[in-house]
């Protein structure tokens, strides 16, 4: 299987696939660079225990010490959550529109960040799989073609390796578009926490910030 694979890449053992099979190669070198791009983001830099993290947060803020709290996030600075809690603690004795709006700046800032590239690799899982089916359908064209010239013979014999080299590059298409739809299926949901823990734990901040200057402003009255 290994030998037809590579005689499939040449245009004596591919044929009219050979070119094919060489765009499929080229899709398959940016895909997989894509995904090890944001394995190493989404599960190693952007990722943190969101949890834990705000739980330290929160025990400053309502100790009032904004210093601390501040410090914990430049601990975690490469993490996608403390960008977005540092940018609210930075305003926490403003008022209160100028906190909401410092955490949607901040947010505006990195969600792109998280969610860059992701996307692409279902489309180019998608081109993987049309590329091989694309050359299927020429490699098909051109092998009954060549029977026309044949032999009545040797007929059966070129149908028969003409139509196994046009399967080819539609068997190397899937190979490569199914472990980047799973991986994409994967990185969809790293994405997705990330995001979905920035927006509770901003809106959690926000509330608890704003707490705080109420309950400054009722004690200085």
């Amino acid at each position: 299987m290994i030998e037809e694979f590579a005689k499939a890449f040449t245009f004596e053992g591919g044929g009219m696939g050979a070119p094919f099979m060489w765009a499929i190669l080229i899709v398959s070198i940016f895909l997989f660079g894509i995904v090890i791009e944001r394995l190493i983001f989404l599960v190693f830099k952007f990722n943190i225990n969101a949890k834990t993290f705000f739980e330290q947060i929160q025990k400053y803020v309502m100790s009032d010490k904004i210093n601390e709290a501040i410090n914990t996030c430049n601990t975690a600075s490469a993490a996608a959550l403390p960008k977005v809690i540092k940018a609210g603690l930075t305003r926490a004795n403003r008022q209160e529109y100028e906190i909401s709006q410092a955490i949607e700046e901040a947010q505006l800032a990195v969600v792109p960040t998280v969610q860059k590239r992701t996307e692409a690799l279902a489309s180019l899982s998608n081109i993987a799989t049309l590329l091989g089916l694309l050359g299927t359908i020429i490699g098909m064209i051109e092998a009954f073609k060549a029977l026309a010239l044949a032999d009545p013979e040797k007929q059966s014999v070129l149908l028969a390796k003409g139509i196994s080299a046009a399967m080819m590059t539609t068997a190397f298409g899937l190979i490569v578009a199914i472990p980047g739809l799973a991986f994409h299926l994967i990185l969809s949901g790293f994405t997705k926490k990330i995001l979905d823990e920035i927006d509770q734990y901003s809106v959690k901040l926000e509330n608890l910030l704003v707490g705080r200057i109420k309950s400054s402003n009722t004690n200085n009255q």
